[in-house]
């Protein structure tokens, strides 16, 4: 992105900083903005009845070492097109802006975490004025608008006219310490993403303690390292001034020089004393003392106190100083509480303002405790910076434009040996045979597993998007089978190891429909042992609002050549238990076909949601799906798949239900002929969706909306009988089927760490196999 495309949204002024006058104003609308965020807080743990008793809470000292930068964001640099993730705790900061520029009711500001007010962190889904994206999962609201300038630049390239902007991420100094944020920094694609903007609020506190040992030159040099512009604002202008006087340098030396915990206690210390501590013992301290002779009091302590993160000069030359070539961070020297009475106190994190220094506070910043929430008188000089902000800030509300229409079966019945996941690269490309209009919103992401997971031929097809063109120099070598075509119409995004950074970015993309009204249908591979190490972003990324399709592949025991390290337990459990998001397992591949053709129908509108595809490596005889061929047949199977599941053997007198899920499936119709055999008959229910199955439970209970149809169908009361479930993965997924008709059973599964081994050596080692069911079965039916 150019310097240019961003000018267009800049305000007049955003080239060169304020003038003196301006800042005053500025300056006026800070203390505004503190004063709001802090009543805040202050009313929802003071003012508002608690009957309970229990802590409301809120983070008054890290709202205010925000407030600074902030007000010289929104009400000097911002353009419309700009987007901005917000530091959790700063959320009444937020707030008490847009409550200034008229986004947000007067009514709001008294429910901060009340039940359908003001939430606790950032929400684009749930509270009631603008925010950006949700923060709130420590690292993971950080990394959101770095994934968000991809998820626009893919937008923009395939279908145009999104707009530009910057993509700011505001930081505290500790959330630096999550592994999310240096996994995204230096993903080999994230320095060409000349919009994003990280600035960090360094004020060298956590929750618990002042940072003993942070070192912000040790943080710049990895920040340069990955490519970032560096650019550090630790003074301001008293400060500044201050080091040009005789003995300056010597004062310089000193700051730079002591500890933080030093630093921080002497934000503490009243004139008297800090005239004793600054000048220390060592080189210079007799120049330094005489420095601090010729001031008064007063200055003495605001000195010690200036420093850049609060003095808005400074904050918008170093704005003005961005790069847009390239990521730029901002490292903003602040206070914590700045402006508080708890201002630097190394205990000040959930600290709030007593009684009498609320009253303090308001005499300070001219604000009227009685009357907390007025704002600027009409025709005041703030009142103007508002309204002019709020006018530039307008973003002009665009349609949302419908998602294209899914078909919802190709017609084709697979036939042969193959595994679920070489059907999901095989209905990628039957897509966009079928429907190249759907196909074109498809855009998938891996974390260099595209390979390994099926997804080949999908992307020789498509090809992978790149921000610019880059020459193929394998296209030319007959032995390469993969070729990488990157481009920006490219449809798939390949990413380093990482995870976090795919479900990151899985989520933005998904939330494109919303955020610039074009919906896309994205899909993310990763190995199914990972999703456990992805869910929490994963998790939040449906929380703000992030349509997608996740397949975890390959999955379960199926991968015993590997060892256990790569089998996967518990995740058929986190698909069930996971909102926001439908889970399947298929067993075969026409299965996998239609659950994916429904997870796509569910993607980029209002009250969608996401899907999780279970997928596995093993290769299944697929007639053994014995896929109807009556049209009207086949379309109640599909329906019956796409609901959780179907009954696949119909037994004429059944002495028991056998009730499988994706790779056991042959092993359950195994053991059903050799139950019959011994003269005990078996239906076999095909699960495709625990996850569907207890939905439809609970509905049936009353205890949520929905239908439970499905469960007549499969599992009607006249054929209640004892019951074993199997599946490759932790047997509590399925035990909850025998309380549909509250039938004896046996629930099978995996509750080990796996072994390396061929797959009948372990399905054998946890029961799962034929002889394993069988011997349940026996059990139950004696």
């Amino acid at each position: 992105m150019t310097t240019t495309e961003h000018q267009a949204d800049r305000p007049a002024s955003g080239a060169t900083g304020p003038a003196d006058s301006d800042l005053e104003v500025l300056r006026s609308v800070e203390q505004r903005v503190l004063w709001l965020s802090t009543a805040i807080i202050d009313h929802a743990n003071r003012v508002r009845p608690n009957p309970t008793g229990l802590k409301v809470g809120g983070h008054q000292a890290s709202s205010a070492s925000m407030t600074s930068i902030m007000t010289s964001l929104w009400f000097h640099e911002l353009g419309p097109d700009d987007r901005v993730s917000v530091k959790p705790h700063a959320s009444p900061v937020l707030h008490a802006v847009n409550y200034l520029l008229g986004e947000l009711d007067e009514s709001y500001l008294t429910t901060l975490r009340s039940f359908g007010g003001l939430q606790s962190y950032p929400s684009r889904e749930k509270d009631p004025d603008p925010v950006d994206y949700s923060t709130g999962s420590v690292g993971i609201g950080a990394t959101a608008p770095v994934w968000g300038a991809v998820a626009r630049r893919f937008v923009d390239a395939r279908f145009g006219d999104v707009g530009s902007g910057r993509q700011f991420s505001l930081i505290g100094d500790a959330e630096l310490d999550e592994g999310a944020c240096w996994e995204a920094i230096l993903d080999p694609g994230v320095a060409d993403l000349g919009e994003v903007v990280w600035i960090v609020d360094f004020n060298r506190q956590s929750l618990d303690r002042v940072v003993p040992n942070i070192s912000a030159t040790r943080l710049q040099g990895m920040f340069a390292a990955a490519g970032w512009q560096v650019l550090t604002v630790k003074y301001g202008r008293l400060l500044e001034e201050l080091f040009a006087e005789p003995g300056g340098d010597a004062l310089r030396t000193r700051i730079d020089e002591m500890t933080n915990p030093e630093y921080q206690r002497l934000l503490r210390c009243p004139a008297t004393q800090l005239r004793e501590r600054l000048p220390g013992s060592g080189p210079g301290s007799d120049e330094i003392a005489a420095l601090l002779g010729g001031l008064d009091d007063a200055s003495v302590v605001a000195v010690i106190r200036n420093l850049g993160g609060h003095d808005l000069g400074a904050l918008t030359d170093a704005y003005a100083a961005i790069d847009d070539s390239r990521p730029t961070v901002v490292f903003a020297y602040t206070v914590k509480g700045h402006g508080l009475a708890t201002a630097g106190h190394p205990q000040n994190h959930s600290a709030l303002l007593t009684g009498d220094q609320m009253k303090e506070l308001a005499q300070s910043v001219g604000a009227d405790l009685e009357r907390p929430w007025e704002r600027f008188p009409q025709g005041s000089p703030e009142a103007g910076l508002c309204e002019r902000t709020a006018a530039r800030l307008r973003r002009e509300p665009s349609p949302l434009l419908p998602p294209p229409a899914v078909p919802t079966d190709f017609g084709r019945t697979p036939s042969g040996n193959g595994s679920t996941q070489q059907a999901l690269g095989r209905a990628l490309l039957d897509l966009t045979r079928e429907a190249p209009g759907t196909a074109r919103h498809v855009v998938t992401v891996s974390p260099d597993v595209a390979s390994t997971t099926n997804l080949g031929g999908w992307l020789n097809k498509v090809g992978t998007w790149s921000p610019t063109e880059r020459r193929d120099w394998f296209a030319d070598d007959a032995e390469t089978i993969l070729h990488w075509r990157e481009q920006p119409g490219g449809q798939h995004i390949e990413l380093g190891i990482a995870e976090t950074n795919l479900v990151g970015l899985l989520g933005e993309l998904g939330a494109t429909w919303s955020r610039w009204s074009r919906p896309l249908m994205p899909i993310g591979v990763v190995y199914d042992p990972f999703v456990g190490r992805a869910l929490e972003p994963w998790s939040f990324g449906m929380y703000a609002g992030g349509q997608s399709i996740l397949v975890g592949t390959p999955s379960g025991v199926s991968l015993a050549p590997e060892g256990g390290a790569h089998q996967s337990v518990i995740t058929p459990s986190i698909g069930l238990e996971q909102p926001g998001c439908t889970a399947y397992e298929p067993a075969f591949a026409v299965d996998l076909e239609w659950c994916l053709l429904a997870g796509l129908a569910c993607l980029g509108k209002p009250g969608g949601n996401s899907t999780y595809l279970r997928l596995s490596t093993r290769s299944v005889d697929q007639s053994l799906a014995a896929v109807p061929a009556d049209p009207a047949a086949r379309e109640r199977r599909r329906r019956q798949t796409v609901a959780g599941g179907y009954m696949l053997r119909r037994h004429a007198d059944p002495s028991l239900t056998i009730a499988a899920a994706g790779a056991m499936v042959p092993e359950a119709l195994a053991a059903a002929d050799r139950l019959g055999e011994l003269g005990v008959g078996a239906d076999v229910v095909c699960v495709t969706s625990p996850d569907l199955l207890f939905r439809a439970v609970r509905a049936r209970q009353g205890l949520q909306e929905g239908s439970d149809w499905i469960l007549g169908q499969i599992f009607p009361s006249e054929r209640a009988r004892p019951m074993v479930t199997v599946l490759d993965g932790h047997p509590h997924t399925l035990a909850f089927l025998a309380g549909v008709n509250r039938v004896p059973s046996a629930s099978l599964g995996v509750t080990g760490f796996g072994q390396s081994g061929t797959l009948t050596d372990v399905h054998r080692h946890h029961g799962i196999d034929a002889d394993g069911i069988v011997g349940a079965a026996l059990d139950l039916t004696d």
